[in-house]
């Protein structure tokens, strides 16, 4: 079995080491420790966590490490998808609230969007707005 440090894991995994060794502390990432009490991180976690099939626990975020500086991520269903010329109408229940998203047609259809897929909202905003009800 090979064994990576966890600088080498996290350059592979495209994370920093910080958060690598959260990962660790949190059991998101399996580790091996050395008789000198060191982390070494089995290849076979690397792939698991590069691997882009592989779910995410909302918690934690992407199961292949953070890619993008974005945070508010909302995990949901597609409940609906119109598409017309260039763009598509994308809805997604989240814990029953709907967001909607007007993404290119090109994406929705890479993406496989469709009603009961699972999907990710991410929300990268300059300002948020709050209205009294």
């Amino acid at each position: 079995m090979e064994l990576l440090r966890p600088a080498d894991a996290a350059r592979e995994l495209g994370i920093s080491y910080p958060t690598l060794k959260q990962w660790i502390y949190n059991g998101r990432l399996t580790s091996i420790r050395t008789p000198g009490g060191h982390h070494r991180i089995p290849r076979d976690e690397i792939r698991r966590l590069a691997d882009p099939g592989s779910v995410a626990d909302p918690e934690r975020g992407p199961a292949r490490g953070p890619s993008i500086s974005g945070r508010n991520k909302l995990r949901g269903t597609v409940v609906g998808v119109r598409s017309e010329g260039l763009l598509s109408e994308v809805r997604l229940d989240v814990n029953g609230q709907l967001v909607t998203a007007i993404i290119t047609r090109g994406a929705a259809e890479d993406l496989g969007l469709r009603p009961g897929v699972q999907a990710q909202a991410l929300i990268k905003a300059t300002e948020v707005m709050v209205i009294r009800e």
